[in-house]
């Protein structure tokens, strides 16, 4: 890390660069996303992490002199961290679609939310990245409790898939009302106004702590199943970052069609099982990471054609005379 600052600092740079536009041009004034815009922002976002990924296969040697890596391995094992946050962010979608309907949060402001609660998001798997490659560089036994942790995670999430979401218990949304009162109603896309002197928040910080809260609770799953692929802590940040930021338009592309994927829960579970399984024998046997990415698109690919099956919203093949 020390040698690669430089790479560290301008990665970090153009993402800030790029929220910028996002909120201060594209979405400078509230509004509905629509699924064409919520397309063309998913597009966008993809393309950017993709193009990212053609820049450390051919240029790897050079960003990083010295690495354990070859040009090949470190792109591979990028796409690899990349699939499997995209595909765990999904559930972050379920979960923010319920935080919005339960409150009727206005569908102009969601896109507030969403893009500050991911900001902070980024800034919280960023500290525990950190920390995990800290303890897995001290601490190889840590490894174990990581992949036992992730097949408890994955288990548990195919034994509860429709577990309730009590948005309104939130412990950190309770805490906050101890010290600080809060308007009845929505104050536009404020988060705080000011009252005969006295400082309010509005309903909308609320439901940004609980986004907040919620995603760091994920992220405490996501992040040891990156380092089942790399122990590179840029990579894993890089790849983390990458799938974190196409969040939002994924929201607003799938939110009205999420009820279709009946097995992408199922599918997710067994991603997080699988990886869970190749860090507990990491010392018995190495899972090649071509493999890893061959199980974690295999896995979803089924579960999403299923759900689709499921549903009946295949499209069918209609033969004319």
């Amino acid at each position: 890390m020390e040698e690669s600052i430089w790479l560290w600092i301008g990665f970090n740079l153009f993402v800030l660069l790029m929220l910028a536009l996002d909120l201060g041009v594209f979405h400078r004034q509230s509004h509905a996303v629509s699924t064409k815009e919520a397309l063309t922002w998913s597009i966008v976002w993809i393309s950017l992490s993709l193009a990212f990924n053609a820049i450390i296969y051919f240029f790897w040697d050079k960003m990083v002199p010295g690495s354990i890596y070859t040009n090949s391995e470190a792109a591979l094992a990028f796409l690899t961290g990349y699939l499997i946050e995209k595909s765990l962010s999904v559930d972050n979608i379920f979960v923010f679609i319920l935080i919005f309907s339960f409150f009727a949060v206005p569908d102009r402001y969601q896109h507030r939310v969403l893009f500050w609660g991911i900001l902070g998001a980024l800034v919280m798997r960023g500290i525990l990245i950190a920390i995990g490659a800290a303890l897995l560089e001290q601490f190889h036994w840590i490894i174990y409790v990581f992949g036992a942790f992730l097949i408890y995670t994955g288990i548990r999430m195919a034994r509860h898939q429709d577990e309730e979401l009590r948005p309104q218990d939130n412990p950190v949304v309770k805490f906050f009302r101890k010290f600080m009162p809060v308007t009845e109603d929505f104050e536009g896309d404020k988060f705080f106004v000011r009252r005969a002197g006295t400082l309010f928040a509005t309903p909308l910080f609320l439901i940004l702590l609980i986004v907040e809260s919620t995603d760091l609770v994920f992220a405490v799953d996501s992040i040891p199943a990156i380092f089942a692929v790399t122990r590179d802590p840029f990579i894993v940040y890089t790849s983390n970052v990458c799938a974190i930021l196409g969040l939002r338009a994924l929201y607003f592309l799938l939110a009205n069609v999420m009820d279709k994927f009946q097995y992408l829960k199922l599918g997710l579970s067994v991603v997080l099982t699988f990886i869970g399984i190749k860090m507990v024998i990491v010392d018995l046997y190495h899972i090649p990471v071509g493999v890893s990415l061959a199980v974690v698109a295999g896995v979803l690919t089924i579960s999403i054609l299923a759900s689709l099956w499921k549903s009946k919203i295949t499209p069918e093949i209609v033969t004319s005379d």
